[in-house]
């Protein structure tokens, strides 16, 4: 990596394990572990939490386990696992031998299930879900316990044996711990344990006709694992309780114990970071799957031509805070752009061309200009360009009645062509409906290069490419998938899709660019002289490269 992930600026997080480190805790020993659910794509938020847990591993020299909590086989896809270590590896982060499964350990969880049911702390219970449900009252409100509740040790172990020997239909029953249905935190009224689902897992197969309830499953594996401090976000605060409860019933004397440690979870405008909502924009179709470059998904950033460094100065720079909030996605472009601006060449293409004939340079001559590839690298060095007598522009960078401070193209007036030379419009051509067709322009020979030899300067610089020799390539213009800054909070218990941006993709497929980048390929990334940042997209045709535009120069508040 480039640059160190995290600096020594403090936070919360690093405080507690200094103070733990101090006290000799775990010896030293600092273990995270990043956990996902492999029920979907990773997004920007789930980036957060990998540069945290895998960057302060670093920091105190310890490791950093990667695990699929994959204990729900009815939502779990082995696409999503392998999208999972793709992206957290394209991020820059290295696991080495700890990649772990939650379902490495269903016959330990199920044994522990046991263990509650012999201390009298589990039991089976016979109501269906929604029962169990209706009777866990309210915050206010004490819940009702179930009948199952005064079952003898032994008669619960012989139908938890049974239930995982297939012995009862999906939902009849389930393993409940035996807390406190009075608890003040609901997580404490007497949650599942397990649960009868017969499901086809995409790693156990059929050996399972039970699977253990993310709670239980979560913490267990932390301690199984020897994790040191458990990382997650705040909606896991009022989890905590139960994550100690287990711990305390199960395990041992003298073995690491996890601690559960809380931050705020990454919000932004302009998008949503529910993975239900997010598979629902794949599902319906507003989107072109979860690596649309519209998506926050990692796996869209990369493919819109984020740069992972990028990505993880951003995590950087939001540090970790206890409290929700909502960041701008214009930091997250800024610092895109200032990775972008140091290590993309520059190459020119015309979005939307306008031809332009230079009447006074000679037919069929070609020649080939110098243009720099990169003025933030001069290591980046040079290319040439070839210049000949008709050229297109941006057609926006001509009008034919220019208002007094444009400074681009129109009759009588005279711009640079950059690394070129000066030319100035001298008539104007339009086709049968009005529309202009094409200009007609003379250039001044002593001013090759873009620079007059003498002295004379104009405001105006504007990019082109020679008609005869550019390539056509299509471009993908993104702008944000949503209109509203918030749209869950916009759209409140209403349908968030209402606020999806119409207008979040424009495909322009008549552009031209110069010959140079005949010879990308997919991935690489870009700029477009006065345009943006560029990525050229697996979609890509042999010589019709397609390009995403993945950030624009500047922060143009919204439309991107």
């Amino acid at each position: 990596m480039e640059k160190e992930e995290r600096t020594s600026r403090s936070n919360f997080i690093k405080d507690i394990i200094d103070e733990d480190i101090k006290n000799n805790k775990n010896e030293g020993r600092v273990v995270t572990r990043f956990p996902p659910e492999p029920n979907g794509y990773l997004h920007i938020g789930h980036a957060k939490s990998i540069c945290i847990n895998f960057g302060l591993a670093k920091q105190y020299a310890g490791r950093c386990h990667l695990r699929m909590d994959d204990t729900n086989p009815e939502k779990e896809e082995m696409e999503y696992i392998e999208s999972i270590i793709n992206d957290v590896r394209w991020l820059g982060f290295d696991w080495g031998e700890n990649l772990y499964y939650a379902s490495d350990y269903f016959e330990q969880l199920y044994q522990w299930g046991l263990l509650l049911i012999r201390k009298g702390l589990a039991y089976v219970c016979d109501m269906t879900p929604e029962e169990v449900s209706a009777t866990r009252g309210t915050p206010s409100v004490p819940g009702t316990e179930s009948p199952g509740r005064t079952r003898s040790v032994e008669e619960n172990l012989d139908l938890f044996e049974r239930m995982r020997a297939g012995e009862f239909p999906d939902g009849s029953r389930t393993l409940r711990a035996r807390i406190n249905m009075a608890s003040p935190n609901m997580n404490l009224r007497d949650p599942v344990l397990y649960r009868i689902k017969r499901a086809e897992h995409q790693r156990t197969g059929n050996d399972w006709c039970i699977y253990p309830m993310y709670d239980f499953a979560h913490g267990q594996s932390d301690y199984i694992e020897g994790i040191t401090h458990s990382i997650c976000t705040l909606e896991f605060e009022a989890h905590r309780p139960l994550y100690d409860w287990f711990l305390d019933h199960l395990a041992e004397q003298g073995r690491v114990r996890p601690r559960q440690i809380e931050f705020a979870r990454l919000s932004m405008t302009y998008t949503v970071m529910s993975k239900r909502k997010l598979l629902e924009l794949v599902a319906s179709k507003f989107v072109d799957g979860w690596d649309d470059p519209r998506m926050p998904t990692i796996s869209g950033l990369r493919r819109r031509g984020y740069t992972p460094e990028s990505i993880r100065d951003f995590a950087e720079r939001i540090g970790v805070a206890k409290a929700d909030n909502i960041v701008d996605v214009a930091l997250l472009e800024h610092c895109l752009r200032e990775d972008l601006n140091k290590r993309a060449p520059r190459f020119m293409a015309v979005l939307d061309p306008l031809k332009v004939v230079i009447e006074n340079y000679p037919e069929g001559k070609t020649e080939e200009l110098e243009a720099v590839n990169n003025p933030e690298d001069e290591g980046m060095g040079s290319r040439t360009m070839p210049f000949s007598r008709v050229i297109y522009i941006e057609r926006d960078d001509f009008r034919e009645e220019a208002p007094p401070k444009f400074f681009r193209l129109a009759p009588g007036k005279e711009v640079r062509l950059k690394f070129a030379y000066y030319v100035k419009c001298t008539a104007v051509e339009k086709d049968a409906t009005g529309e202009i067709a094409e200009i007609r322009c003379a250039y001044d020979p002593a001013t090759r290069g873009g620079w007059s030899e003498d002295g004379r300067k104009v405001k105006g610089t504007i990019h082109w490419v020679s008609a005869e020799h550019s390539i056509g390539v299509t471009a993908r213009l993104y702008d944000y998938l949503f209109t509203d800054p918030d749209p869950e909070d916009a759209a409140g218990e209403g349908d968030f899709t209402r606020f999806l941006n119409k207008d979040s993709l424009m495909i322009l497929d008549e552009c031209r660019a110069e010959p140079s980048l005949a010879g990308v390929r997919p991935g690489d990334r870009f700029q477009l002289e006065r345009i943006g940042y560029f990525c050229v997209d697996p979609d890509s045709q042999e010589g019709k490269p397609v390009l995403n535009r993945t950030v624009t120069l500047k922060d143009t508040k919204g439309k991107n």
